[in-house]
């Protein structure tokens, strides 16, 4: 466990950071109580969801989005009302989730509070937290640090309850064994495919079927509006080269930055671990220390035998086997007690017993890794990067309301905005409608150029943001309506359609007529490809639905026989020979499973309780776009 510990505090700072920023800065609890019902996104039980709130909300989530997906993000999905319902119910769950914690009179205790603080990185200058940045981030989103601790007190209180259940499932060893035989166990079958292409000579299509399959579904012909356009595109990318950085900038930068080019001191240590719990007994208490005591005599007495002694006796998991070794670490990678002994200690030296929430240490240093700051030489090109890119994108918010408008001022060309930023203005190929092609074409930059303005009035569209920092406006130069193409163009293209779908139904007659003959005990003729072996979660090619079929049949009697239509390519034909059994159950994959079945009970028993915590609630949602049955529009 303390090597765990160890070795994951840096991911869980991470993901504490991921996680409970984006819902700490806009809040899961509205303080504001004011405001009129337009203002208002929602109530629960009586306590408003501001739209600001909603709005807030829905640009963090854009924000992790963007970074998630890099090039392939496109803000366009956020258009969508769904989307926006989604962020608006977790805000609601959130809401009810504290309001339930506060009614069990749970707490967070101050010092969490600090620790998740300390921990998230936009507060963090050269890795370590600092208390002015804290206070100028905040300021930047107008909220005092008060308003932002009882926020994220909130947030930790509706984990607490959310992780009450999430992390509370439950899984007897006999359903893991039995789910265990389930998943291991193999079916040796051969499968014998019967193929579409053989009854291709057999379909028949008239001009009569033709015209009737092009009536009846005329949106398989529809083309869609094209349009050749011309565009300005403005990034922060083409200010990079406009930027100057001077030589006192580097150089300022540098020597308020120490921490940014320093690698701290990092220590090799071993150590033996006696654990006792915190809330043992004193008796417990006292045996595990006397242990100890008698481990760090021998210690001292053998420093060479150290590795030996932990390796017998030592009680953390995690690097017993190694001879107690920690490997390399910083300051505040290890607890409290460890940290200021390890770091006390001199190469080749062993401490005292050390106590700590985990039990009694004994450390041994093996080795110091000094710090070391990077040169200022060494260090100047990546600084004159940074501040590039700073000055570049402080230019580039600057420059974009004057790009946007200029774009929408004279909206009959681009071209004084493109000389604005210093852009070219270029020419599109065809685009289609709702049919993104990569950048700079989004979904919503599409969607803006065949807006009907746009369209009809030959206007310019909005300044669009494609990408980071990066804003596209296009102006139609040809235009093609929407239009059907004629029966004369896609008459061979449904010719081979329906010849292709009445040979899979001849296909799949003659697949069932065959496998009613295979069940009945009649042998026809068929080739059987090679025997393969298939498991319900690896199946190779054949699909969910046979594989079903397969473990469902009875295999008291072998062989037994299966089949399913597949639509590519006709009919399948399964022959189940034999029945493997999976390996012996030992404790390690019981352990695997069952934890496995704990966490997936335990996610179904949170999102049961948040569900009817919904059921219970008074909830009213002012998104008439989607709202449940439980849940009223506000008037």
């Amino acid at each position: 466990m303390f090597n765990f510990v160890h070795e994951k505090k840096r991911l869980v700072q991470v993901v504490l950071a991921l996680i409970i920023l984006p819902f700490a800065l806009w809040g899961v609890s509205s303080y504001d109580r004011s405001g009129n019902t337009a203002e208002v996104a929602a109530t629960v039980n009586g306590t408003k969801i501001t739209q600001q709130e909603l709005e807030n909300a829905l640009r963090q989530q854009q924000d992790r989005m963007r970074q998630q997906l890099g090039a392939n993000f496109d803000a366009a999905m956020f258009d969508n009302p769904e989307m926006k319902r989604a962020v608006l119910d977790n805000l609601v769950s959130q809401r009810l989730l504290v309001e339930r914690a506060k009614a069990a009179r749970l707490a967070v205790p101050d010092d969490q509070v600090a620790q998740v603080i300390a921990g998230i990185e936009a507060f963090q200058d050269g890795g370590k937290f600092d208390k002015k940045r804290y206070q100028t981030v905040l300021a930047n989103q107008n909220m005092s640090p008060l308003t932002f601790e009882a926020r994220l007190r909130d947030e930790l209180l509706g984990q607490q309850m959310q992780d009450a259940y999430a992390q509370n499932g439950f899984a007897a060893n006999s359903v893991a064994d039995n789910v265990i035989r389930l998943n291991e166990q193999q079916r040796v079958v051969s499968v014998s495919p019967i193929s579409f292409q053989s009854f291709m000579s057999q379909a028949k299509v008239d001009d009569a079927a033709l015209k009737k399959y092009y009536e009846q579904n005329p949106n398989e012909f529809q083309v869609q509006e094209q349009a050749k356009v011309e565009y300005a595109k403005f990034s922060v990318d083409d200010l990079l080269t406009k930027v100057e950085v001077s030589k006192e900038d580097v150089r300022k930068y540098y020597d308020e930055h120490q921490n940014d080019f320093g690698t701290p001191e990092e220590r090799h240590a071993a150590h033996i671990l006696i654990s006792v719990s915190a809330a043992a007994s004193q008796a417990e208490q006292d045996a595990a220390k006397a242990k100890a005591e008698q481990l760090l005599q021998q210690a001292r007495q053998n420093p060479a035998k150290f590795a030996e002694l932990a390796r017998k006796n030592s009680q953390d998991p995690g690097s017993a086997a190694k001879g107690g070794d920690l490997g390399f670490f910083g300051r505040g990678m290890m607890v409290k007690p460890f940290d200021d002994a390890a770091f006390a200690l001199k190469v080749g030296e062993i401490s005292g017993l050390v106590k700590s929430d985990f039990g009694y240490h004994i450390i041994k240093l093996i080795a110091v890794k000094p710090s070391r700051v990077l040169p200022f030489d060494e260090a100047r090109e990546g600084i004159v990067n940074k501040l590039r890119q700073q000055k570049a994108a402080d230019m580039f918010a600057e420059m974009a309301e004057k790009f946007s408008n200029a774009v929408y001022e004279q909206s009959d060309t681009l071209k004084p905005a493109a000389d604005l930023v210093g852009a070219k203005i270029e020419r599109s190929g065809w685009l289609i409608k709702g049919t993104a092609a990569g950048q700079p074409w989004t979904a919503k930059m599409l969607q803006a150029i065949f807006n009907d303005e746009v369209v009809k009035n030959k206007r310019n569209t909005a300044a669009i943001e494609v990408a980071a920092n990066t804003l596209v406006a296009a102006r139609i130069l040809e235009y093609k309506p929407a239009s059907v193409r004629a029966l004369s163009e896609v008459q061979e293209v449904i010719r081979q359609k329906l010849l292709r779908q009445q040979a899979l139904e001849l296909a799949a007659k003659q697949g069932k007529s065959v496998l009613e003959q295979l069940q009945g005990g009649n042998k026809p003729a068929l080739s059987w490809g090679a025997a393969q072996s298939v498991t319900r979660a690896q199946h190779g090619s054949l699909d969910i639905g046979l594989i079903r079929q397969i473990f469902q049949a009875n295999a008291a009697k072998l062989p037994q026989f299966v089949g399913a239509e597949d639509v590519q390519n006709g009919y399948v034909l399964v022959r189940i020979d034999a029945v493997k059994e999976g390996a012996a159950i030992d404790d390690a994959k019981r352990a695997r499973y069952a934890q496995q079945l704990r966490q997936l009970t335990g996610e179904e028993m949170s999102h049961a309780y948040q569900a009817d915590a919904k059921q219970q609630a008074t909830i009213k949602v002012n998104l008439p776009e989607a709202v449940p049955k439980n849940e009223t529009v506000q008037p």
